[in-house]
């Protein structure tokens, strides 16, 4: 097993490099200081020996680990992100290693008391005694998904490194803009080549996720009168209070917060307003395909109803797919899955198969061609102060990674691939 040391090396220079994406940007990266950490990680891939390293106009990179056997076997990839979400500061990232957790209270920062607590976060008791890397309590940590490009490259120096393990060529993609939804837009499925990847996206050691949510966005737009209030008898029309009306329409139980496994929700994430006009930000989520229609018609439907009260339209809602289930693509090769769990049992990890309340990279790969499971990297808490991560449950990815290169290879020993399977 790779060492917890180089993990941790690797892992904290990673995320002290500032790869927040911004959903305002239309460029691609959305921040240019998402090159900061593509550079280096194009240079690293080079320097532990991978082939055909590079990264293109958009920051994509690419790179392989030829064969090391003589029979052929399907190109398979590994996938994940270098950006970090715009929910909370990625900047100055102060990571802490909390080595021999003892199951108590970690205190993030003492003059902002700010503590990540087993009994609130009940996840932790999973990990006494082991090493875990959290914040200074005033950034996010990263680990959504620098964990995972940590483990790819790992792992992928570690087959260089231990070249008796048998594999096929194996294909590594590093990503911008994951945390904003455009992941996967500029990903060129046909220059990366594999049959089949997997996203290095997960939470919880032992997660293995085939299906996802299908997931819209709506903007809805209210338009309003504004009058001199003292004059304003049967004249002015309140955006504001049209919009409290659309909001409160809705299911208030189908909200994120009353909401777990497969139920969908829909989430009011931004609002602005005053009496002319008024925004209404909203995503839209559900694994159930008629279900994720369904919701859509509500908000449509609510619209028209409340057009109907005005003479003019007042509201105007514009809604659009953002991606889809990728258990429609994955579940007819089953057996991509089916090796990754098996690879999760041989190095003593109890696989945990289930949807995802989100979405990866992997879900818009899958309609691109490319389809993509979703295998954990082993961090807790995204998107905010208390992330963390143990660094058994990264060595744990780099060994399922590993496994998973050393399965494909032994699938298919004894089966003609042929050659036109090859990339």
């Amino acid at each position: 097993m790779i060492g917890k040391k180089q993990l941790i090396d690797r892992f904290t220079q990673y995320v002290k490099i500032d790869t927040q994406s911004d959903p305002d940007s239309r460029d691609t990266p959305s921040t240019k200081k998402q090159w900061d950490l593509a550079n280096k990680l194009a240079e690293e891939l080079r320097e532990i020996g991978m082939q055909e390293v590079e990264i293109d106009e958009n920051a994509y990179i690419m790179a392989t680990l030829p064969a090391n056997i003589a029979h052929n076997v399907p190109v398979i990839g590994f996938i994940s992100h270098f950006d970090t979400s715009p929910d909370f500061s990625g900047e100055n990232v102060n990571p802490q290693i909390i080595e021999d957790y003892d199951g108590k209270d970690i205190i993030l920062n003492r003059e902002q008391n700010i503590i990540l607590s087993p009994n609130y976060f009940e996840d932790l008791h999973q990990y006494k005694g082991q090493t875990l890397i959290t914040t200074d309590g005033t950034t996010l940590l990263g680990a959504d998904d620098k964990a995972g490009i940590t483990e790819i490259v790992s792992a992928m120096e570690y087959l260089i490194n231990n070249p008796h393990i048998p594999h096929g060529e194996i294909r590594v993609g590093f990503t911008p803009d994951e945390e904003i939804g455009r992941g996967a837009h500029k990903f060129n499925v046909d220059k990366f080549g594999a049959q089949w990847a997997y996203t290095m996206d997960g939470s919880q050691v032992g997660e293995l996720e085939f299906e996802n949510f299908n997931a819209a966005g709506a903007t809805i737009t209210i338009k309003g009168k504004s009058v001199h209030p003292g004059y304003a008898k049967g004249k002015m029309v309140n955006s504001m209070y049209i919009a409290q009306d659309f909001i409160t329409s809705l299911p208030r139980l189908e909200t994120p917060e009353h909401t777990e496994n497969r139920q969908g929700f829909f989430h009011l994430t931004d609002i602005k307003g005053n009496v002319e006009r008024t925004t209404l930000k909203y995503i839209i989520r559900d694994h159930d395909k008629d279900h994720f229609e369904a919701r859509k018609e509500v908000l449509q439907k609510l619209a028209l109803e409340i057009n109907s009260q005005f003479e003019d339209e007042i509201i105007n809602i514009e809604i659009k797919n953002q991606y889809f289930n990728m258990r429609e693509k994955v579940e007819p090769l089953m057996h991509i899955v089916d090796i990754a769990e098996e690879a999760m049992k041989q190095v003593d990890v109890e696989p945990i198969i289930k949807p995802i309340r989100g979405g990866t990279d992997g879900s818009q790969l899958s309609y691109m061609g490319l389809p993509c499971p979703n295998i954990f990297a082993g961090g807790h808490n995204f998107h905010g102060r208390y992330e963390y991560i143990p660094v058994e449950s990264m060595q744990k990815a780099v060994a399922v990674i590993v496994k998973i290169a050393e399965l494909t290879a032994e699938k298919y020993k004894d089966l003609d691939y042929g050659e036109n399977n090859k990339r």
